[in-house]
């Protein structure tokens, strides 16, 4: 079932690939990008998206930081993170946060996975 999906990174040549992966390989809608957690904190309020892939480390807000403000806006609110960091460091954090799980964000087959399980 195709997804509406907010993709969040810092980095325009990430959100190009994910675009791309998530559309042409997984048949997904994008409804928005932000560059930070809070840009994607305002879109998600207005756009309403079924999933938001998000980086953690960015400017200005760090995908942890928003995914916890987004969680406490929406309880049922489906956050994937997609990280090149350490998942020993940072799984705990994503787990306790409530987000759905955490994918290396150049395996594109196992992001698409997750989003279709």
């Amino acid at each position: 079932m195709s997804k509406r999906i907010l993709i969040v990174d810092d980095s325009s040549m990430m959100r190009k690939m994910l675009t791309k992966v998530l559309t042409a390989k997984g048949g997904h809608t994008i409804v928005g990008e932000a560059r930070n957690g809070v840009e994607a904190l305002e879109l998600y309020k207005t756009l309403k998206p079924d999933l938001i892939t998000m980086d953690i480390t960015m400017g200005e807000m760090d995908g942890l930081s928003a995914a916890k403000l987004i969680l406490d806006y929406d309880s049922d609110a489906h956050i994937l993170f997609l990280s090149n960091l350490d998942k020993e460091k940072y799984g705990d954090d994503v787990e306790n946060i409530g987000a759905i799980g955490f994918v290396n964000k150049h395996k594109a087959q196992d992001i698409i996975d997750v989003i279709n399980e």
